[in-house]
C-alpha cells in the first residue's frame, strides 16, 4: 500500500506540470471509451447487483443502465469542458514595501475518497480530480468490487492513451485495512473524503490522521408552512421523498404547521402509490385516518426523527410555529439541506437565515442539492461541516491557494 501511495504522491507532482488541455484529454477520452465499453460495464455491474437483495434500497444506487452510463459520459465531458480553477487569480496587489503579492489556486495534491454502493463515483472522482490537477485514490465498498474495477480498468486506459501517468488515478483494495491505511498515509494523502452514509463518516473522521472533509450524510427536511401553496407543497413533498429514496438529499422527515393539517390528505397523497411508509405524531395520524393507506401509516417513535431512512419511509411531524420548526431541524437535522414551503416572504427569509445547513430552498424540492444540478459538472459529495468547503464539491472546492511573491531584494526591518 505504501508503494501506491508513494506512486500516486509521484503522479500528483507530474499532473502539476500539465495543461489544461491535456487533463481534460483523458476526461474526454474516458467519456469515448465509457460509450464504447456499455456491455461490459453492465456485465460487472451484473455480478455486484447479483449479490444484493432488490429490496436493497442501496440496490438503485448500486445499478449501472445504459441511460445511467450514456448520462456518466455526458457528465465526463461536461466536466472536461469547464474552466479549470488551477492558476485561477484570487488576489493580486502590491505590498507597501513594492513586493507583488499574488494569491492563486493550486491542486491539494493527492485527494482520497473512501465510498460506498455507487460505481458512479469512481467516474465523478476521476474526473473532477484530473481536471483539478489532482491523483486520487478511490476506495469503493465490496458491494461495488466488479463495477468499480472495471471503470479502473476503462481510467487506467484513457490515462495511459493520453500520456499522463497512470497512477494518477488509483482503486484500492475494497479491504477494511486498505481504509485504516489510506486514513493513517501521512505524507502522501492530503485530503480524504468519505462519501455515504453516517456510520462511514463517523468513522472516518474518528480514525483518520490525514486531512478529512465530511460529506454526505443528510437528515434533510420539508417544512410546510401555514402559508404554503398546496400545489407547491404536494410536488416539492413527492418530488424531495419520492424522486430517488437512497440517496442523500431525499427528504426524511416533513414538518407541518398545524393551521394546514387539513390539507396533509392531498399534500402525502402521491406518496401512496410509491407506497411510502409515513411515521407521524399523532396529530398528523388523526389527519390521515382514513385517508392514506392504514399498512402505510406508523406512529412515529423518538428515534424516527433523528434517521436518515434511504427508503421509502418518512418521518412527519406536526407543529405550532415556524419557530418550533426552525428548533427541530436544529436539533434533528445534520446540516445538508432545508426547505421551507411558504407564500410568507418574512418566514422565507427568516428560514434562509436560521436553517443552518449548507443548501436552504424555499418552494422548492430538497433534490436539488447536487453539483450537476448547480453547474459543477459532477461533485466530490455534499460538504456538511463548516471550515472548509461547504455543499456540493465541484473543482474550485478541491483546490487549496498558494501566495507568490516577487520583489526586488527588499528585506524585512
Amino acid at each position: 500500500m505504501k508503494q501506491i501511495f508513494k506512486n500516486a504522491r509521484e503522479a500528483s507532482r507530474r499532473l502539476a506540470t500539465l495543461s489544461d488541455a491535456e487533463r481534460s484529454a483523458a476526461i474526454i477520452r474516458l467519456a469515448e471509451l465509457t460509450e464504447a465499453n456499455i456491455a461490459g460495464l453492465i456485465a460487472a455491474n451484473a455480478e455486484d447487483l447479483s449479490r444484493m437483495d432488490r429490496s436493497n434500497p442501496l440496490y438503485d444506487r448500486l445499478q449501472l443502465t445504459e441511460s445511467r452510463l450514456r448520462a456518466i459520459a455526458s457528465d465526463l465531458r461536461h466536466v472536461a469542458a469547464l474552466p479549470s480553477p488551477v492558476g485561477e487569480e484570487i488576489e493580486h496587489r502590491t505590498l507597501p514595501n513594492g513586493i507583488d503579492l499574488l494569491r492563486v489556486r493550486v491542486p491539494y495534491g493527492v485527494i482520497g475518497v473512501i465510498y460506498e454502493a455507487r460505481p458512479n463515483v469512481t467516474f465523478d472522482v476521476f474526473a473532477l480530480c484530473l481536471k483539478s490537477g489532482n491523483a486520487s485514490l478511490l476506495k469503493g465498498g465490496r458491494d461495488a468490487e466488479s463495477s468499480n474495477r472495471a471503470a479502473m480498468e476503462l481510467i487506467r486506459r484513457a490515462l495511459r492513451e493520453c500520456g499522463l501517468p497512470e497512477d494518477a488515478s488509483q482503486l484500492l483494495p475494497s479491504t477494511h485495512e486498505a481504509t485504516a491505511e489510506l486514513l493513517n498515509a501521512v505524507g502522501y494523502v492530503d485530503v480524504c473524503i468519505p462519501r455515504g452514509g453516517r456510520r462511514l463518516i463517523d468513522f472516518v473522521r474518528d480514525n483518520a490522521r490525514v486531512p478529512v472533509i465530511e460529506t454526505g450524510a443528510g437528515v434533510v427536511h420539508a417544512y410546510i408552512d401555514s402559508a404554503a401553496d398546496l400545489d407547491i407543497a404536494r410536488a416539492v413533498v413527492n418530488n424531495a421523498k419520492t424522486r430517488r429514496v437512497s440517496v442523500c438529499n431525499a427528504l426524511d422527515t416533513m414538518l407541518i404547521h398545524h393551521d394546514r393539517l387539513a390539507d396533509l390528505p392531498a399534500i402525502v397523497a402521491p406518496l401512496a402509490d410509491c407506497n411510502v411508509e409515513i411515521h407521524a405524531d399523532d396529530a398528523a395520524l388523526q389527519a390521515l385516518d382514513g385517508h392514506y393507506p392504514a399498512q402505510l401509516l406508523v406512529k412515529a417513535a423518538p428515534e424516527d426523527f433523528d434517521t436518515e431512512w434511504m427508503d421509502h419511509k418518512m418521518g412527519l411531524r406536526t407543529v405550532a410555529s415556524l419557530d418550533e420548526a426552525l428548533e427541530h431541524i436544529a436539533t434533528h437535522g445534520s446540516g445538508h439541506s432545508e426547505s421551507i414551503v411558504t407564500e410568507d416572504s418574512a418566514a422565507a427569509d427568516r428560514f434562509r437565515n436560521e436553517a443552518d445547513a449548507s443548501c436552504v430552498y424555499v418552494n422548492l424540492p430538497t433534490s436539488f442539492t447536487d453539483g450537476g444540478q448547480f453547474g459543477l459538472g459532477a461533485e466530490i459529495g455534499i460538504s456538511t461541516q463548516k471550515l472548509g468547503p461547504r455543499g456540493p464539491m465541484g473543482l474550485r472546492e478541491i483546490t487549496t491557494t498558494k501566495y507568490l511573491l516577487t520583489g526586488r531584494g527588499q528585506i524585512r526591518p
